[in-house]
């Protein structure tokens, strides 16, 4: 079950390596879904990366327009995660097992560990493929940022679905 079925809140931080390109489409797709359903003002999205390599910089372009092309904008600049996210957001939701991982090795505390999931656990088909990470595009071309906003729509559906219990509480 995944680690939001257990926490109190709806403030969700997507967590990716660079937070140049899939952890801002995780946060565009979810907020563009929370648009569709008017619940925008109901749950509090962030994203952020493990590295600092990118900090201060806007999506990169090849994200932007792959989920630009399904309506969807991503904002915001990069930012690299704290240790005070852990009390600022309910939920961390990583992008692969090694973003993950770096977060489980971060986290003060235990309480601060149960918050960390990823993404495609929050997809059925994903989870029972075993199939959990989405993959990094930043390297490659522009299939891969296409693919990337295919696979966390599912994901981000299926957030979507677990957090309304929370909303509605």
């Amino acid at each position: 079950m995944p680690a939001c079925a257990r926490l109190p809140g709806v403030r969700v931080l997507f967590v990716c390596l660079g937070n140049i390109c899939r952890s801002p489409t995780a946060e565009g797709v979810l907020a563009h879904l929370l648009r569709e359903q008017g619940l925008e003002r109901e749950i509090e999205l962030d994203s952020a990366g493990t590295g600092a390599w990118h900090v201060g910089n806007p999506p990169d372009a090849r994200a932007a327009r792959a989920a630009l092309a399904r309506g969807i904008e991503l904002t915001g600049a990069a930012r690299q995660v704290e240790v005070s996210d852990f009390e600022r957001f309910d939920l961390l939701v990583a992008l692969d097992r090694h973003n993950r991982d770096d977060l489980l090795r971060v986290a003060p505390d235990e309480q601060a560990r149960a918050k960390v999931a990823l993404l495609r656990e929050f997809d059925p088909q994903a989870l029972a493929a075993g199939e959990l990470d989405v993959p990094d595009p930043y390297c490659g071309g522009e299939r891969g940022f296409e693919d990337v906003v295919e696979i966390v729509i599912p994901a981000c559906a299926g957030l979507l679905e677990a957090l309304r219990d929370r909303v509605s509480a």
